[in-house]
């Protein structure tokens, strides 16, 4: 929101902080790259400050979206369907909130409907939300699962996320080739082993991994 004269007034972010302008973010930028060693000013970093905001738009566009409005919009008209429902393979990349590094992977999601469902992008609308925020992969999969567990009540929700965290492989120990695996039963998932081992069979996870 601008002032009439001509600066930018502070805005709210939905978590009610303070958002500085777009200006102070391209000078914040300016300084990193500075304390980097390097010269901002110079003709390949002239335009960094900008893209690197507008970059942080795209990645973090999350926290302008609510998750669950996506799952408001229910079919009710699904001949009494009410086996598990599973959409796997659902790609996404989110930022570690540690080190801003990012987090590559993708999430399994099912529920079991109790007499409702939810289109299918509706789901990867979800995973996308949350990804688009800084994140820590448990909690991740948490705010997924509960998500889906509030809006539909189903009889229950089973999300797992397998994920590469670059704050990993490019600092600190630098070990390649480690994915990090989280879970999250709710309902029926948790209380049935059974129904848990046909959601993990699905996604071609081996059950002994997350009994218990």
């Amino acid at each position: 929101m601008a002032k009439t004269d001509g600066t930018s007034a502070l805005a709210l972010t939905p978590a009610g902080i303070a958002r500085p302008s777009r200006e102070q973010a391209e000078e914040a930028v300016r300084t990193l790259l500075s304390w980097a060693g390097d010269d901002p000013s110079r003709e390949g970093l002239l335009d960094t400050p900008q893209r690197v905001a507008k970059a942080f738009e795209e990645w973090f566009g999350g926290y302008a979206e609510d998750p669950e409005e996506y799952l408001k919009r229910t079919f009710e008209e699904v001949e009494g369907y009410d086996e598990m429902i599973t959409l796997r393979d659902i790609r996404f990349e989110s930022h570690c909130e540690h080190h801003l590094a990012p987090i590559i992977g993708k999430a399994h999601v099912a529920y079991l409907p109790t007499n409702k469902v939810v289109g299918i992008s509706k789901l990867a609308r979800v995973v996308e939300t949350y990804a688009r925020r800084l994140q820590v992969q448990e909690k991740m999969t948490a705010q997924i699962a509960n998500s889906i567990q509030n809006v539909l009540q189903p009889k229950g929700v089973a999300v797992v996320i397998e994920a590469a965290h670059q704050c990993m492989t490019t600092r600190g120990v630098h070990k390649p080739g480690v994915s990090m695996v989280t879970s999250t039963m709710l309902g029926e998932f948790r209380r049935n082993p059974l129904t848990r081992r046909e959601f993990l069979s699905i996604i071609g996870n081996p059950s002994s991994h997350f009994e218990g």
